[in-house]
């Protein structure tokens, strides 16, 4: 195709919105980013470009870096150049080069397109690329989800040179006589990108001429079969935040259902098919965490909630007086002669008036590893477990509210009181407090 054909074949007519507004462009100088640029520049579109220098290939970063400044200056595209020291990230962070230069380069598209007020960011992958990353999650381990490759608009990132091949783009710049960059390490087989693209698929090529053709054929096949399989799932359970269990148990294949309905918020399938384990044996309080998200598995439903809704607030209180926030708690200094028939230990209990001496006392929320001193019960339970017992469900363990003095949990308000602080029999001094809910 010729370099008109070219740039009607990149760009559709759904790109119009994205177009028309200041695009980012990461611009590394080799032949991808660069025919990505020209063809944005030549669409009529206004572009920022960005330079990422992570200073790793000595002369030949500095030569990339001088490349892209040339060339933005003679199309009189603005550009950006960002030096980046890789080492201190990974001294950080930990993980290979490659995954911190991604890191980097991606947080720093970010801040930049917002900085410039860009609508997206334009980054150079291309079908050749797609195809590299088809094979690297196959031989990794996936599911439909992972062989649909990446997609032309994800978030901010766009990838408009998706439909067209390495050879593709290198014959539009052969036909605009524009130069390029080429990075030494691309021939090096050091990655595993570099051992598909240099030694396994050209092998493939050669066996099975025109095979990429009929990949990125498989991976579009693969992406609708995705698309309908998400909106089965959908269907099938309508509420992700709440799912009822009977209704997940009477079908087929519930776990791996359950992985398809949840796997956008970051739960793997391991998860899914212990929390069904659970759901099936009638446990209660089983739970899945993951970096946004948790997973209760009550014997009535599996809830999920957001990590940042979790409430941690801490109310101190004064027990010289009522309570009457959070929770209303009536508080009395009783000089009656003291009988354990006077409290329920739920809703009504008794302290002994040491509790007064005590430097914080606050209401809070129950908090994974809580513990507290049951009567009867020689040690401390944790107080999950005594939620397990209770039947709680998620709803009522996150509305539950526990007192607590200088870091013991005395009294899960309506569940159960500590044997901390007893009221000795016939005592004449003590508090009573009395919670309804």
């Amino acid at each position: 195709m010729n370099h008109e054909e070219f740039i009607q074949h990149v760009f559709t007519s759904d790109d119009k919105v994205l177009m028309g507004q200041p695009v980012l462009v990461a611009l590394s100088g080799g032949a991808d980013s660069v025919a990505l640029l020209r063809a944005l520049h030549e669409a009529g579109c206004h572009c920022h470009a960005a330079h990422c220098n992570f200073h790793l290939r000595g002369d030949e970063s500095m030569r990339d870096e001088q490349f892209v400044r040339d060339l933005c200056t003679r199309l009189e595209i603005p550009l950006t150049v960002k030096d980046f020291d890789v080492a201190a990230w990974q001294q950080a962070h930990g993980g290979s080069v490659e995954m911190a230069c991604r890191e980097l380069r991606y947080a720093w598209f970010e801040q930049e397109r917002e900085r410039l007020q860009c609508g997206v960011i334009a980054v150079a992958h291309h079908a050749d690329d797609q195809i590299e990353t088809f094979f690297l999650n196959l031989l990794r381990g996936t599911g439909i989800k992972g062989l649909t490759g990446m997609s032309r608009l994800s978030g901010h990132i766009w990838r408009p040179l998706l439909v067209v091949s390495r050879q593709d783009i290198l014959d539009y710049l052969s036909e605009i006589g524009q130069g390029y960059v080429t990075d030494s390490t691309n021939a090096q087989n050091d990655y595993r990108r570099n051992r598909l693209r240099n030694i396994v698929l050209p092998i493939i090529e050669q066996q099975f001429p025109h095979s990429a053709e009929r990949i990125l054929d498989t991976i579009d096949n693969l992406k609708q079969d995705s698309e309908l399989l998400a909106a089965l799932v959908s269907n099938a359970i309508p509420n992700v935040w709440h799912i009822d269990i009977q209704r997940l148990l009477g079908r087929d294949q519930a776990p791996t259902l359950l992985y398809h309905r949840l796997r956008h918020l970051g739960f793997n399938r391991n998860q899914c098919e212990q929390a069904i384990k659970a759901a099936q044996s009638g446990h209660s309080g089983g739970q899945f965490i993951v970096p946004h998200y948790i997973m209760h598995v009550n014997r009535q439903s599996i809830d999920i909630e957001p990590i940042n809704t979790v409430p941690d607030v801490e109310i101190p209180i004064d027990l010289q007086t009522d309570v009457h926030t959070p929770v209303h708690i009536t508080v009395a200094r009783n000089s009656t002669p003291f009988s354990p028939l006077m409290c329920d230990g739920k809703g009504k209990v008794a302290f002994n008036t040491e509790l007064l001496d005590c430097q914080r006392i606050v209401l809070r929320h129950w908090q994974q590893g809580d513990r507290i001193r049951p009567f009867g019960l020689n040690g401390s339970k944790l107080v999950s477990d005594l939620f397990a017992d209770l039947k709680l469900d998620h709803a009522a363990k996150r509305d539950t509210w526990l007192l607590e003095a200088d870091g013991n949990i005395l009294w899960v308000l309506g569940c159960r009181a500590s044997a901390l602080y007893a009221v000795e029999r016939e005592s004449q001094d003590y508090l009573m407090l009395h919670f309804k809910k």
